[in-house]
């Protein structure tokens, strides 16, 4: 049997890069002890509890504004599952965007190797993610909540046009603060049951994602030429931008009886929403300031995103 290894020993500012094979090895490993079917591991039928919330209060948008102050705690919880709702939604249009730019990279790629057979494996996770947050949706009864059209457009702009460094590293700006998010609420009792489950499956099976992403952004900016890689920094700090007002989705505010232009005032002037941001998007932002992606104009573009102090 012939295995497929890259030996070129490559070094950045955190180090000597381990053998992709034998990290896509290690994921692979993991991904057959730790992957979950949604469908059988969830009971889809129990209906939600009574006073439960659908997401942590103080992860949603107009938490501690006064206009928060102002509304009843019926309509706050109303707007936690409309907002679980919208998250939902946004992660499944991520996640999409996401499944092809893996299939471009392993277009070109040997197609016995471990790195094709985990990308593969992760594009099978993030098919499973996607039905998993459409159905969660449909069972909470609040709408899916589509990106904007010129979001959605710019998106296909950027899966059409994006190279490999810039690919991996705005896969990394999705992943990585839902991430944050969720890590926050499956353990809390406060939360619906079924929200709980569904945010637990996912961080489990995307900590995988985050380190294959990782792992390969940088490679590929210590190989990309330098045209390349000035790209990607630009193009990184445009994704900021474009998923920091994502985020929200001013629809939300409409549905549940509230003044939208009120609501996302308030929502641009919230000290407490820019921390969670902010505290959300560290790990990350610290990770590509040390790598060498948050520079120049990339920095600028992620400072107005509101991501980076």
């Amino acid at each position: 049997m012939t295995t497929v290894t890259d030996r070129t020993v490559l070094r950045d500012a955190l180090g000597l890069l381990k053998d992709r094979e034998q990290i896509a090895e290690r994921l692979l490993e993991s991904s057959a002890k730790h992957s979950f079917d949604p469908d059988k591991e969830l009971d889809w039928q129990a209906p939600p509890v009574d006073g439960k919330w659908f997401w942590p209060p103080e992860l949603v948008s107009l938490y501690d504004t006064p206009l928060w102050k102002r509304m009843g705690e019926e309509q706050r919880m109303e707007l936690a599952r409309h907002e679980a709702a919208a998250l939902a939604s946004l992660g499944i249009w991520f996640e999409i965007i996401l499944m092809q730019l893996l299939v471009r990279h392993i277009y070109d790629k040997p197609l016995t190797s471990n790195h094709v057979r985990y990308a593969l494996t992760e594009i099978a996770d993030e098919c499973r993610h996607s039905m998993m947050f459409a159905r969660m949706i449909r069972t909470g009864g609040a709408p899916a909540y589509p990106v904007s059209r010129l979001n959605h457009n710019l998106a296909r702009v950027l899966k059409t046009i994006s190279t490999t460094p810039g690919s991996f590293a705005c896969t990394l700006l999705g992943e990585e603060i839902l991430d944050w998010m969720q890590r926050l609420t499956f353990p809390d009792e406060r939360v619906q049951p079924l929200v709980r489950g569904v945010t637990r499956i996912h961080v489990i099976e995307e900590a995988r994602h985050v380190r294959y992403a990782r792992e390969e952004l940088r490679r590929q900016m210590v190989t990309a030429p330098r045209w390349e890689q000035e790209l990607t920094r630009i193009s990184c700090g445009e994704a900021a931008r474009v998923f920091s007002v994502a985020f929200v989705n001013p629809a939300v505010y409409d549905n549940v009886g509230l003044d939208r232009r009120e609501a996302l005032a308030q929502v641009r002037a919230s000290g407490h929403r820019r921390e969670v941001m902010q505290t959300g998007a560290k790990r990350l932002t610290d990770f590509l300031d040390d790598i060498g992606v948050l520079r120049g104009v990339g920095r600028k573009l992620w400072k107005s995103s509101g991501l980076l102090p």
